[in-house]
């Protein structure tokens, strides 16, 4: 894909993904003649419902699940809604009910988050277990929460922000050894890291398909054989009785292709991103030296993404200043004061470090070129607002 070289270098693929041709081409047909509702019996309807089912098979291939396990949705926080609220509704005829935790890290996307708290109003009780100081879950913080009857517990595989990869798998077992359901949030790390969830774990997992080269508005839901969940959504018997709503099938079409084409290389893109992501990282070192810090774990992390803190500066005055860069800031200024990213604070970064926060995540149109510039605008900003007063943030 040719972009326009008048625009920013884009550096913002975590917050989300351009469609990929191959993508856009599939979902055409659909958009012009292939419009039948895939529920209707003629030859338009049955041409759409074989559409739908070539994608359900793509995305369940993709995750390592069987294609009745897959629930398309509108995108990412609608599936986390449904695995939450799905599992929570399911126990209300339950007089066991009250009281039952949903559980999940301080650092886990807002709809997970705010969907856990809101759950509060029908008697379930949401607990936020904590992350070390580079932004892993606390295991033993859970062994403990756990000790407390627990419904779901809600963990990313990848956070969105420091691209810290969490150890999903011993904590799908803590949560199975107590009988809770693992819910996994795999929009973030899905098409950078395998996503199989068997060996994850999960009993239910999200996609979202604007993180995977699909267009916004897109997602999917895995429901593990056996897991019953209400539906989010009522109406009609569409997606088995699971989710009412006439089928998105140019939108569906389009996860479908996305994962296959994010499962055929998905080693090689990974080794060429993470070779460019290290080398964006080292560039910057190379000119500011101890003023940048890395953000998270260094090693067990996504491959695309880097999180780092120019002390000193505020990452929103930085970024403001770079207007040659579209990435994300740690930190957002709002009548005079400073507002830092939840998941830093989770992490109890310092106030002068977490200020300072820009995650920069690459993707499959980032070029070594580019990487390069941004390299050095980012240094030589940072480097001239640092030889200035007006700028620096109090530790």
């Amino acid at each position: 894909m040719m972009r326009n070289p008048a625009l920013p270098i884009y550096l913002d693929y975590n917050a989300t993904t351009p469609p990929a041709p191959a993508v856009i081409d599939a979902m055409l047909p659909w958009l012009r003649s292939g419009f039948g509702n895939p529920s209707s019996a003629h030859a338009y309807g049955r041409s759409a419902h074989d559409a739908v089912a070539r994608a359900r098979h793509e995305v369940a291939q993709f995750i390592g699940a069987h294609d009745d396990e897959i629930i398309f949705t509108g995108g990412g926080s609608e599936a986390t809604n449904h695995a939450l609220k799905g599992s929570a509704f399911a126990q209300l005829q339950s007089t066991q009910r009250r009281g039952l935790q949903i559980a999940y890290s301080a650092i886990e996307h807002p709809a997970t988050i705010a969907t856990a708290q809101a759950l509060r109003h029908f008697g379930f009780s949401p607990h936020s277990v904590a992350v070390d100081r580079c932004g892993i879950v606390d295991l033993g913080a859970l062994a403990t929460a756990l000790n407390a009857p627990t419904l779901v517990v809600s963990v990313m595989q990848a956070n969105n922000e420091t691209g810290v990869i969490q150890p999903i798998s011993a904590i799908a077992a803590a949560a199975r050894a107590t009988g809770a359901l693992m819910h996994v949030d795999a929009s973030q790390s899905a098409g950078k890291l395998p996503v199989d969830v068997m060996e994850l774990g999960a009993d239910l997992l999200t996609l979202a398909g604007h993180k995977l080269y699909a267009p916004k508005g897109i997602g999917a839901l895995y429901v593990r054989r056996g897991v019953h969940l209400e539906p989010l959504i009522h109406g009609a018997g569409h997606e088995s009785g699971r989710r009412a709503g006439t089928e998105n099938v140019p939108y569906i079409v389009a996860l479908g292709v996305a994962c296959r084409i994010a499962s055929s290389d998905l080693e090689a893109e990974a080794v060429r991103q993470r070779v460019l992501r290290d080398r964006l990282w080292h560039r910057i070192l190379d000119r500011v030296g101890e003023q940048a810090v890395l953000n998270g774990w260094p090693a067990e992390r996504l491959p695309n993404t880097l999180n780092v803190s120019f002390i000193g500066l505020s990452g929103a005055e930085l970024l403001a200043a770079i207007p040659e860069i579209a990435a994300s800031t740690g930190s957002a200024c709002h009548d005079g004061s400073v507002h830092f990213s939840p998941v830093l604070t989770a992490m109890n970064v310092l106030a002068g470090v977490a200020a300072g926060a820009i995650r920069l995540s690459l993707g499959r149109q980032t070029t070594e070129d580019e990487v390069d510039r941004a390299a050095h605008l980012l240094a030589t900003r940072a480097l001239e607002l640092n030889s200035t007063s007006r700028s620096r943030i109090p530790s």
